[in-house]
């Protein structure tokens, strides 16, 4: 692992990533513990982690972790942003000026901030932004599958994994959930979210069967599975 990226993770982990709200279940490995940095120092698929750290974000309010983590990946991209008032106009995006025409016209802030949003949602706002967005439902792939694409993704530039799971299935609370995946450990066969929600938990390493289990789980309102998306520039 280059030497700067794992000072940024030891940046990150001693303090801006720390959530104190909730405790971490045993099944899972905390960024900001001494394991939990010794798997990402020693993974070989982290290209996602620095760009991705570099521009994380926290969600704005509790329905906002698919636009937080679409946030995220737009800027680790480079796609050109509007500009950013409350950031003295630099062109970044925030999880204000993102919402374009067409993804009002799919689902408002408003309705977002008390609805969510959905795979397929996410997808459409991804794609508003002339990137490309291959989604993949749990209910159509393998846990080998769901492995080999997402650990392929991880060693690759430019191009990003996120994930839409169940909180409830890798022993956290509440429900269904959305954040990026930076990492993968071959040998501990896990995978690292990078949490949105850092108010309630911090990033944590997840077995690729559990985080499979968890994107398997029915959706209310699509009718459909959970899953992921692959993200990269056209």
């Amino acid at each position: 692992m280059p030497a700067l990226a794992f000072l940024v993770g030891i940046s990150l982990v001693s303090g801006r990533f720390i959530s104190k709200a909730l405790p971490v279940s045993s099944n899972l490995i905390p960024l900001n513990s001494t394991e939990g940095e010794q798997l990402l120092l020693t993974s070989t698929a982290q290209q996602d982690y620095l760009p991705l750290s570099t521009y994380f974000v926290t969600q704005k309010n509790v329905a906002y972790c698919g636009i937080a983590s679409m946030v995220m990946v737009l800027n680790a991209l480079s796609i050109p942003a509007p500009a950013a008032p409350e950031l003295g106009n630099t062109h970044t995006f925030t999880q204000d000026n993102v919402f374009n025409d067409q993804m009002r016209q799919i689902r408002s802030p408003l309705e977002l901030s008390f609805r969510g949003m959905t795979l397929d949602h996410l997808r459409q706002f991804l794609v508003s932004y002339s990137v490309k967005a291959d989604v993949h439902y749990g209910s159509d792939i393998t846990l080998d599958e769901f492995r080999n694409l997402v650990s392929k993704n991880l060693q690759e530039p430019n191009n990003f994994v996120v994930v839409n799971y169940l909180r409830q299935a890798i022993n956290q609370k509440q429900a269904g959930h959305i954040s990026p995946v930076a990492a993968y450990h071959q040998l501990s066969d896990r995978f690292l979210i990078l949490d949105v929600s850092r108010y309630k938990y911090p990033p944590v390493w997840v077995r690729a069967e559990e985080l499979w289990k968890a994107i398997a789980t029915p959706d209310s309102e699509s009718n459909k599975t959970r899953g992921f998306i692959l993200v990269s520039a056209k």
